[in-house]
């Protein structure tokens, strides 16, 4: 599947995480419950996450997303920080 077809699902957390971190370098969402958003794989690098240990740069992602997480069974995360 190429990049450029996103799922409804992939397109609406996406969008959601570059409202949330307006200063992300990166944001990759991958929806890898087969196509039916059960569960997204995401990656965001941004400057947001300096200086914050990993549990509470996924705090901060969860917190982002406790809408659509609602409606999720899982969600992997990865974060880093601009190199």
């Amino acid at each position: 599947r190429s990049f450029a077809s996103q799922t409804d699902g992939e397109a609406r957390v996406s969008r959601v995480l570059r409202e949330k971190f307006p200063r992300a370098a990166a944001i990759r969402v991958v929806d890898i419950s087969g196509g039916c958003g059960a569960m997204y794989e995401i990656h965001i690098e941004s400057e947001e996450f300096r200086e914050k240990r990993t549990v509470q740069q996924h705090q901060m992602v969860n917190e982002a997303l406790s809408e659509e997480i609602k409606s999720m069974h899982g969600l992997r995360i990865f974060t880093s920080t601009p190199k």
